[in-house]
């Protein structure tokens, strides 16, 4: 049974990229490299990474999904010999879950012996309630045989809301039985870890490409270490990956 991750959010910037990236890497470090496939219509972050194999696929036109590049895109999960990982735009977070309900794809996937993982991201900062929100219509929406995942990523600023972290918000507890993992993006100091992680991103490099790389300092490719252990135990420990 093939795992089939889709990447949702509805706001921009809110590392949905990361997660993908972080997520192709786990699957390939445990001996099965996914397929790894970039539908962003804006921003194809994902498909920067040259040595993950990204396939990028136009699925947008018009503002709206265009049916034959998704039937395009059912036929490469299809085709697939192990997991699928699917990074989604902002752009197109509405019509895409649309889509995918609306055509019961989460049904489809099942018969085809597929789990469908939708992996969402919620933020720090201006931008709390509004990935709150995402999270929202995404349980809401998509029927029980989608498994959810939560990043919380604290970039932005702490993942709180009138003193509530987000296990303890409404948002969470009503929805807690639909959700499999809560994987909590580390909290780095930007003068350190943070700035070795952000130029690791901007440079579209994986953990083990920059840990490999002999012009960085020792210090450096030791921070990066420390950050992919605390992310990969996390992950090791979510069982639905």
């Amino acid at each position: 049974m093939a795992k089939i991750h889709f990447i949702l959010q509805g706001k921009g910037g809110v590392g949905k990229s990361v997660v993908a990236a972080f997520l192709a890497q786990f699957i390939s470090d445990k001996g099965a490299p996914p397929t790894n496939i970039d539908t962003d219509p804006v921003n194809s972050t994902f498909c920067g990474y040259k040595s993950l194999n990204v396939k990028r696929l136009e699925i947008m036109e018009n503002e709206e999904i265009n049916p034959r590049s998704f039937d395009t895109l059912v036929e490469m999960i299809a085709a697939a010999n192990g997991d699928v990982i699917i990074d989604n735009g902002a752009s197109s977070f509405v019509p895409l879950s649309h889509f995918l309900i609306s055509n019961q794809v989460p049904a489809l996937l099942a018969e085809m012996g597929h789990e469908l993982v939708v992996h969402t991201v919620v933020t720090g900062g201006q931008a709390l309630l509004d990935t709150i929100s995402g999270f929202n219509q995404l349980v809401s929406q998509f029927p029980a045989e989608a498994l959810f995942v939560v990043w919380l990523n604290p970039f932005w600023g702490p993942i709180e809301h009138e003193g509530k972290g987000f296990e303890q918000m409404k948002a969470y507890t009503t929805n807690k039985a639909r959700v499999s993992a809560i994987i909590q993006l580390p909290s780095l100091k930007k003068e350190t870890y943070g700035r070795d992680l952000g130029e690791m991103l901007q440079d579209r490099l994986t953990f083990d490409q920059a840990i490999a790389q002999e012009s960085l300092t020792i210090m450096t490719r030791q921070r990066l270490k420390i950050i992919k252990g605390q992310v990969y135990t996390q992950m090791d420990n979510a069982t639905v990956l």
